[in-house]
């Protein structure tokens, strides 16, 4: 079997005015309790809820090498690959057409982890365990999205939000 081949660098020029930034989001679970960190620090959200830990997907970085890279970055948790259970993959946009805010973001479940969550990074607050049905007030608008839909079992394979009012296709 020959390589993959790459792009050319004509093909890149001309193509190379889409952008979509990629992030992995890792939702630790106990039952119906999900951990979540309260964002600090960050410049976006901070003050809210988020993720157990999530950040972007690095160049030549697969999307579970970052969530699994993340979860110890953020908060000290060992997780094998194969603990990740795929949530969603969301594809969303920001209030703005800036590049920036053109997402697709892969969200993660996990139940089995190595070593109690601990914040080891200035970029949050506090961890805290919340009930799924009782999740707090301020929680990131697309990660309680996906959360709500979580916890009434509604929650499509591919997801999207920011672009229209209604974006739940279900």
């Amino acid at each position: 079997m020959s390589a993959p081949q790459p792009y050319s660098e004509e093909y890149a020029a001309a193509h190379g005015r889409f952008s979509v930034v990629p992030a992995a989001y890792v939702f630790l679970f106990d039952g119906r309790r999900v951990l979540l960190q309260l964002r600090a620090g960050t410049g976006y959200y901070d003050g809210w809820w988020g993720a157990s830990a999530a950040g972007h997907v690095e160049a030549g970085e697969s999307v579970v090498h970052a969530a699994v890279r993340e979860a110890a970055e953020e908060i000290g948790v060992t997780i094998e690959p194969a603990d990740l259970d795929p949530l969603t993959t969301m594809h969303r946009t920001g209030p703005t057409s800036a590049a920036v805010e053109q997402r697709a973001d892969f969200f993660f479940v996990c139940h089995a982890w190595a070593d109690a969550p601990v914040l080891l990074e200035p970029k949050a607050d506090e961890l805290r365990w919340f009930d799924l049905d009782d999740l707090p007030e301020r929680v990131v608008h697309h990660e309680r999205f996906v959360l709500e839909r979580v916890a009434t079992g509604d929650l499509a394979a591919i997801t999207t939000f920011g672009f229209e009012r209604t974006d739940d296709p279900h």
